[in-house]
């Protein structure tokens, strides 16, 4: 396995571990994550690419080319590039964004990181990005690689989970919290 006393499970967790085992005997650690990165902020962009990676009524052979092209236009090649398509050849492109994830977390853990999902209404500057990344090393006292995601329906604040732990301090929670509050008064 990879060593690093972190598991992925399932399927998704197989390949992310095959690919971080790719990586580290290439060590193409950096090079794998930062195109998984841009793999992953183009799906996030593109309904299209969405459509494609989750659809089961496209061909193996009509998701091949069009990831194929996906891949080229966006300059990934090499190691992830092949992981891709061969991902995309045997069906799984549903399951890609757990492999990322689970290849995120391996590499996390072999750096002595601890990965933090924060989830904001709207993009997150990368002065406000350096900050809360500080805020998390000071309290858990271990390197942090944050994982930002938007999601506009919690109007404001963040949601911030490391491991088993969650803070929510979104305003669409406080907004809940006070509709409870306000049912037992009246």
């Amino acid at each position: 396995m990879a060593g690093t006393g972190s598991t992925v499970e399932g399927m998704p967790g197989r390949y992310a571990t095959a690919l971080f085992e790719l990586a580290q005997s290439d060590g193409q650690f950096d090079a794998v994550a930062e195109d998984l990165r841009r793999f992953s902020a183009l799906m996030e962009e593109s309904n299209e690419l969405r459509r494609l990676v989750r659809s089961p009524v496209f061909t193996p052979d009509e998701q091949s080319r069009a990831i194929g092209a996906v891949l080229s236009a966006a300059g990934i090649t090499g190691l992830t590039a092949n992981f891709i398509s061969l991902v995309a050849r045997n069906r799984r492109l549903f399951a890609i964004s757990d492999m990322i994830a689970g290849y995120r977390k391996l590499l996390a853990a072999h750096r002595g990181e601890e990965t933090a999902e924060v989830t904001s209404a709207e993009p997150l500057s990368d002065e406000q990005v350096t900050r809360i990344k500080e805020t998390l090393k000071t309290g858990s006292g271990r390197d942090i690689m944050l994982e930002t995601k938007v999601d506009p329906d919690i109007i404001g604040g963040l949601i911030v989970k490391i491991g088993s732990r969650m803070i929510d301090n979104s305003l669409r929670t406080k907004l809940q919290n006070l509709r409870i509050a306000m049912k037992e008064v009246g």
